[in-house]
C-alpha cells in the first residue's frame, strides 16, 4: 500500500461513513478505473465511466484531475442525474462526462455502469465508415449488441442526449463515430468485459488492415450467419454466468498484488 501522500491527505475516507451498497459501488467503480489505467486505456484524465449506486438515483464519477491510477473509493464524487454535488470534494467533475453518462443512465434503468473510452484503436476504428468489421471471434459478440452514435463535437449540449440514446438502443455497445468507445452493464464488471471485448475486436481489426484490405480480398470476414450467432455463443462460453463475473474477482487480484490503495 502507497504511503500517505498530498493527495491521500486531500481525501476524506468515505469508509463506515456511507451505506454498504455505496460502499461497495465505490470499490467497483475504482477498481474499473485503476483496470483502465493498467490497460492504458485511459486518455489522461478525459475519459469517464460512471456507476449507479444500488437503490438510488445517485452516480459515482471520478474526480476530474485525478489520473485513473490516482483514483480511490473515497476520492469518487456522487451526484444526482442533473450532475448537481451531493458531497463535499475539492475536485470538479468533466462537464462532458456528465451529458454523455447523464443521457444513457436516465434512459436504460437496466444498467448500473457505464464507460467511455478514447483509446487510439478505438478512435481508428470508429474513423471507418464500415465501423466494426466481423474480423475476429472478439467482434462476433459485439456485433450481436452494437450501435453507432455520429460525431455532433464535444459533448457538452445536452440537445444531443435523446439522438446518443437513440442510437444505443438495447445494446451493450456504442461505437462514437470520430470519438471513441462506449460500453453498458448491468455490473461494472460487465461494463469492463464488454470494453475488453470492445477494444481488442478494434485492435485486431487496425492490425489486420495494416497487412491487407476487405477491398483487396486480403482479409476473410466471417459469415453473417456465423455472426448472428455471436450473443448465444458468449452465453454458453460463459457457462452462463452473468457478464464480467468469470473475470472479475481475479482482476481485483491483480490490482491487489500491484497496489491495493484504490480500496481507501
Amino acid at each position: 500500500m502507497n504511503a500517505p501522500n498530498e493527495l491521500s491527505r486531500m481525501i476524506t475516507s468515505f469508509e463506515g461513513r456511507v451505506s454498504a451498497e455505496e460502499w461497495q459501488a465505490r470499490l467497483e467503480l475504482a477498481a474499473a478505473y485503476r483496470l483502465v489505467a493498467l490497460f492504458r486505456w485511459d486518455d489522461l484524465v478525459f475519459t469517464h465511466i460512471t456507476a449507479k449506486i444500488p437503490g438510488t438515483e445517485h452516480y459515482l464519477i471520478n474526480p476530474y484531475g485525478l489520473m485513473f491510477d490516482e483514483i480511490t473509493a473515497s476520492s469518487l464524487i456522487k451526484i444526482d442525474i442533473e450532475g448537481k454535488l451531493l458531497q463535499e470534494t475539492p475536485f470538479p467533475i468533466n462537464p462532458a462526462g456528465f451529458v454523455i453518462h447523464s443521457a444513457v443512465h436516465s434512459a436504460r434503468h437496466d444498467v448500473q455502469c457505464v464507460m467511455h473510452t478514447h483509446t487510439l484503436n478505438g478512435v481508428a476504428v470508429s474513423a471507418q465508415k464500415r465501423g466494426l468489421l466481423p474480423l475476429s471471434q472478439f467482434s462476433i459478440f459485439v456485433l450481436a449488441s452494437l450501435g453507432y452514435h455520429d460525431y455532433e463535437g464535444v459533448a457538452l449540449n445536452d440537445q444531443e442526449k435523446p439522438r446518443l440514446v437513440a442510437d444505443l438502443g438495447q445494446n451493450s455497445f456504442l461505437i462514437l463515430r470520430n470519438h471513441g468507445l462506449l460500453t453498458v452493464g448491468k455490473t461494472v464488471a460487465a461494463a469492463f468485459q464488454a470494453m475488453y471485448i470492445l477494444e481488442t475486436s478494434c485492435a485486431v481489426q487496425i492490425r489486420a488492415q495494416s497487412a491487407g484490405t476487405v477491398d483487396g480480398g486480403e482479409l476473410v470476414e466471417i459469415p453473417g450467419s456465423i455472426v448472428r450467432l455471436g450473443a448465444e455463443q458468449a452465453r454458453a462460453a460463459t457457462l452462463g454466468t452473468a457478464p464480467g463475473s468469470l473475470i472479475w474477482p481475479g482482476l481485483l487480484r491483480r490490482l491487489d498484488r500491484i497496489d491495493d490503495s484504490w480500496r481507501h
